[in-house]
């Protein structure tokens, strides 16, 4: 799938996204809270994808931050969130692929449901661990696929139809992070082995 492609689907999708999250997020509120927790003032951090702002309520006050999306759309619905929130977010126009900052810049890295959707998850995990500072944390809240039957087999089954509106529901992200040459800290149920918190570092 294309970068054109992929925005494309998004924006379609962006008008009644948070129609598709509604419940979820207050069901994975204490688990963001505790993840977004980890957010350092002082610190450059990146938070890759916004989508339309649904997790800035969970983000620690006062921090600052930049925030991309490869779906205009997706952002103009976060705008309001954006505004509202007691920080600053520099929410910006971005595939994740492609990020536009120099090698070992951020600090922190917070993902949200996002390699579930990255079209090529392993060149956008590349992308972040480049900008990342040699040390710097990979903290991510994901659906993954899982080991289990039945839900491996209703995963996979779900698939093929789940990608045509937004994300695939069966990917090895603990796979693909640690392929990626991270180093894996810690992973963490929140529902079952689907729904997980993934720490990383960059190596030194």
């Amino acid at each position: 799938m294309t970068k054109k492609n992929a925005s494309s689907r998004w924006d379609g999708t962006a008008r009644f996204y948070d129609w598709l999250a509604f419940g979820a997020e207050k069901r994975w509120e204490p688990a963001k809270r505790a993840l977004f927790g980890r957010m350092t003032p002082g610190k450059r951090i990146l938070f890759a994808a916004l989508g339309t702002g649904l997790d800035i309520p969970f983000f620690p006050p006062g921090q600052e931050m930049v925030a991309i999306d490869i779906s205009a759309a997706m952002l103009a619905r976060a705008a309001p969130r954006v505004a509202a929130y007691p920080g600053r977010i520099e929410a910006r126009l971005m595939d994740i692929t492609a990020l536009e900052y120099p090698d070992g810049w951020f600090d922190q890295v917070f993902t949200s449901c996002t390699f579930c959707s990255v079209p090529d998850p392993m060149a956008g995990l590349a992308s972040l661990r480049r900008v990342m500072k040699p040390g710097a944390e990979l903290a991510m809240f994901e659906h993954t696929g899982s080991h289990y039957f039945p839900f491996n087999l209703l995963l996979n089954l779900c698939n093929p139809v789940c990608r045509h509106i937004g994300p695939e529901m069966n990917r090895d992200t603990v796979a693909h992070v640690i392929r990626a040459g991270f180093r894996v800290e810690a992973v963490n149920p929140v529902f079952l082995d689907v729904v997980k918190t993934i720490r990383a570092i960059k190596p030194i």
